[in-house]
């Protein structure tokens, strides 16, 4: 099986034609034509994850954030970007990345948040069009029985394994069964979120003036970057198994979250 066959497989639920017009998703580096011997799976790719794949025998590593998000002027080595691609080239390791072309999938990651978390999704909080209404940014879910925002707070935390989240202060008495997500940042969709009708809204990367203007209408969790995309591995190997279900799938057992909370 070539690597060509697993990245069919992603492009199938995420086509790279999903993607915002920033970015950068698809085959990153490497040749697609050759067989794949192994997947490695993570959030981002780093030196030590290329490391890795070498190790447990992966010519194919799939990343949620692309490695080559903004262009490279030169590859000396000199930074982790660079070490990364070099060893990859070198080791004969492919990089594929999906990253807002799996965010504005249909079932993407904020509908696949929404269902850790356990609650309903109907639909994208940000459509791609009227003719792809299921595409887009973003979800907007229910809850099954009404939450305090305390209630909420715990489960998101639970759910994305963080000792803390960040928060507005919720209207005291507040009932809450309508919530909106996005996962990674989405500070720019609270307007949105709002518009929407949604009583609470989790993403990462929230601003302060964000969480000082919205405050009052709207109760605000930021979880963190990596906590609410983390779940991309998930949605990769569930992917990729669903197609090919015997092959050597593996999430990166080096990865971790680069922020530390003491």
């Amino acid at each position: 099986m070539t690597i060509n066959s697993i990245i069919g497989a992603i492009q199938e639920v995420a086509p790279t034609s999903l993607q915002e017009g920033y970015d950068n998703s698809g085959l990153q580096l490497g040749d697609a034509s050759k067989e794949c011997t192994g997947i490695l799976l993570c959030v981002d790719v780093t030196p030590g994850r290329v490391d890795e794949a070498i190790a447990r025998g992966c010519n194919l590593i799939v990343s949620h954030h692309p490695l080559l998000f903004h262009g490279l002027k030169q590859i000396t080595g000199a930074t982790p970007h660079q070490q990364a691609v070099i060893r990859a080239i070198e080791a004969g390791v492919a990089i594929y990345s999906a990253h807002t072309s799996l965010d504005n999938a249909p079932g993407g990651v904020s509908a696949w948040l929404a269902r850790e978390l356990g609650l309903n999704y109907t639909g994208p909080l940000c459509p791609i069009s009227a003719d792809m209404p299921q595409a887009g940014a973003g979800a907007l879910t229910t809850a099954a029985t009404p939450l305090t925002a305390a209630m909420l707070a715990d489960r998101v935390k639970k759910a994305c394994g963080s000792p803390v989240c960040r928060c507005t202060t919720p209207p005291q008495g507040a009932v809450i069964t309508r919530i909106a997500m996005c996962g990674g940042s989405g500070g720019s969709m609270i307007p949105d979120a709002i518009a929407a009708g949604a009583q609470a809204y989790i993403t990462s990367d929230v601003r302060y003036h964000d969480f000082l203007d919205y405050a009052d209408r709207i109760f605000i969790i930021d979880i963190g970057h990596f906590e609410s995309e983390e779940c991309t591995k998930r949605i990769f190997y569930h992917i990729i198994t669903q197609k090919f279900p015997n092959f050597a799938v593996h999430y990166s057992d080096s990865e971790k979250n680069p922020i530390n909370y003491i």
